[in-house]
């Protein structure tokens, strides 16, 4: 059975060439190049890799054979329904070959930047509805204090920018994964999108998850499933993580001079989904740097592009934007860029109550019996020397050493005093002069 989200209206198939809302010569091309550049010989063919229906494919060639750049090979395809066979005539090679040379983008037919826009409101990260059950479902694996998730309920909801800060070790990445597992409904991503004659790759299979469609069998007269325009991808709401390798320049528009093809930046292909900036103020950049390029679009849900002309055009910024710091924020940013990121969460470290819960979680899961002795050891022996601050890495942190030194041993996993002390000693590091 074909899913398609009861709460996302399906971009509609376009029924004439008309409604695709390109240029019939844009079209035209596009037919060429993939004929060009693949082996498809057959209007189905031709169909699947174009990303339009049959009918409106039939309607490309046979202006392309009036045009004297397509003919019939008077070949009738057994293994395609008795289809009719084409090929490019030299005119046809000539065209195609032009066209590559302004650009060698073929295969799915763009979306009109204009299309894709109203697709993007229809499918929108702020019309999603968050139930406390389901975060606190997605978080399932955390052990959290109830007040965190009372803040990140409604923060989430807001399709927001949020801001996680608070020391380093404490699940601010885990919490990030599990808002975006807890959102979990699907999209429609463009293949691509075109504006002013330019083309824009950006469904990428790194970032988008496809959802697997029914197959039609493109002779068929009834069409079971694929109810919407083939130029999207029916995909789960995506996600984009970036941390210390996060640049400005990955904010723009990548531009390819030998394909003279452009990729959409990361914010773009997250659109309709979550964009996780871990670890802020590790970049090469500057956090309050960073957070400018952003101020436009946290704001006013639109982001500015430009093409290699110069040109800039406007493109919808729809992304639930989640930045994670271990600074306190105003260390890092001016309280201009504060007031733009709309909820500040700190994250902080467990109680003892709650870091022996994750404890017994963490000994229980890895099958390591819990020692009273050893654990009385721990909290009264090892963590006043830290002065008695938890973190959440720290119990697995612990347990894996432990079952790394058994397994070393030969000996069944267990925890004792002894080995709690030979864990602890490879958590931090001695401060001591290195003489070189």
């Amino acid at each position: 059975m074909n899913m398609i989200a009861q709460n996302v209206l399906a971009p509609p198939v376009p029924r004439s060439l008309a409604e695709t809302g390109l240029s019939t010569v844009l079209l035209r091309d596009i037919l060429l190049k993939s004929m060009f550049r693949t082996n498809a010989d057959t209007a189905s063919h031709l169909a699947r890799i174009i990303a339009l229906p049959l009918i409106l494919t039939q309607e490309l060639i046979d202006l392309g054979r009036i045009q004297k750049l397509i003919e019939a090979t008077g070949t009738l395809h057994a293994n395609s329904g008795g289809e009719m066979g084409y090929q490019l005539t030299d005119g046809g090679k000539a065209r195609a070959l032009d066209a590559l040379a302004q650009s060698e983008y073929y295969g799915a037919v763009p979306v009109p930047l204009s299309e894709y826009s109203a697709q993007m409101k229809r499918q929108s990260i702020r019309n999603i509805q968050l139930t406390r059950p389901q975060l606190t479902h997605a978080m399932g694996h955390l052990v959290l204090p109830p007040m965190l998730i009372d803040q990140l309920g409604p923060a989430v909801s807001s399709g927001r920018s949020i801001l996680m800060y608070g020391p380093p070790g404490n699940g601010k990445s885990s919490i990030s994964n599990g808002i975006r597992d807890a959102i979990g409904d699907r999209i429609y991503v463009p293949r691509a999108v075109a504006y002013a004659g330019q083309v824009i790759t950006v469904y990428d299979p790194i970032v988008h998850n496809a959802v697997p469609e029914a197959e039609d069998d493109p002779t068929s007269l009834r069409k079971s499933g694929n109810r919407f325009d083939q130029r999207y991808v029916y995909c789960d709401r995506p996600t984009v993580i970036t941390g210390g390798e996060l640049s400005l320049d990955m904010l723009d528009l990548t531009y390819n001079p030998t394909a003279r093809t452009y990729t959409a930046p990361l914010q773009m292909k997250s659109s309709g989904g979550v964009f996780i900036v871990d670890d802020l103020g590790r970049q090469a950049e500057p956090p309050q740097k960073l957070v400018n390029r952003w101020i436009v679009p946290l704001e006013e849900s639109r982001d500015i592009l430009a093409l290699q002309s110069g040109e800039k055009f406007e493109v919808p910024f729809d992304t639930l934007v989640i930045f994670s710091t271990n600074f306190h924020p105003n260390q890092i940013f001016d309280k201009a860029a504060l007031r733009r990121i709309f909820f500040k969460i700190k994250i902080d470290g467990p109680n003892q109550s709650d870091y022996l819960k994750i404890f017994s979680l963490v000994a229980k899961k890895r099958g390591v019996p819990l020692n009273e002795k050893a654990l009385v050891h721990l909290l009264k022996v090892k963590y006043p020397t830290i002065g008695n601050v938890y973190a959440n890495y720290q119990p697995v942190f612990l347990i894996d050493q432990m079952m790394a030194i058994c397994d070393f041993e030969g000996i069944p996993y267990q925890m004792s005093p002894e080995l709690i002390d030979r864990a602890w000693a490879n958590m931090f590091v001695r401060e001591e002069e290195i003489q070189h």
